[in-house]
């Protein structure tokens, strides 16, 4: 069966931009229910986000992306080769980097692919700052790249994520 979120009834449950969970337009304090959600978070053919707990479904909205950056991390080091940039997601999880998932959208911010099942994350503006640093400029490609273990990883503009 192919399940269509806009189709499913309302769960009256928001994401905003800053990934700060909402029901009824009242925050979600409750960490443990938000990881739950998390943990059971689908997305249909069309991108839709809904939650699935055992039998029931239903539609969330999301403003902007479910999952946000709010820490960078750098890890390693070139000398020996291993450099890696690990990424703190508002679910509490932390991953690492892929670095050619990086990208420019709308209005300068900055996204990236996480999860195994490619959901797109945006940084929040402490996270931007964080991973920023570690950012160099290409005169002659007028463009940004990430620095890596020898490799030059390109911050894509996309515009739209």
């Amino acid at each position: 069966m192919k399940i269509k979120a806009d189709e499913l009834p309302p769960s009256y449950i928001r994401i905003d931009k800053e990934g700060v969970w909402y029901y009824k337009g009242n925050e979600m304090f409750r960490k443990d229910i938000v990881k739950l959600f998390y943990q059971n978070l689908k997305r249909d053919e069309s991108g839709n986000y809904y939650i699935e707990l055992e039998n029931d479904l239903a539609s969330l909205e999301v403003e902007d992306t479910a999952y946000v950056v709010t820490a960078v991390y750098k890890l390693g080091s070139p000398a020996e080769g291993n450099e890696r940039i690990s990424v703190l997601l508002n679910d509490e999880t932390l991953e690492e980097l892929d670095c050619k998932s990086l990208r420019i959208g709308d209005d300068n911010i900055l996204y990236c692919t996480v999860k195994a099942d490619g959901h797109v994350a945006r940084f929040l503006r402490t996270s931007y700052y964080q991973i920023a640093e570690f950012f160099d400029y290409d005169d002659a490609g007028d463009s940004y790249f990430l620095p890596l273990n020898g490799a030059r990883y390109t911050i894509q503009d996309h515009g739209r994520h």
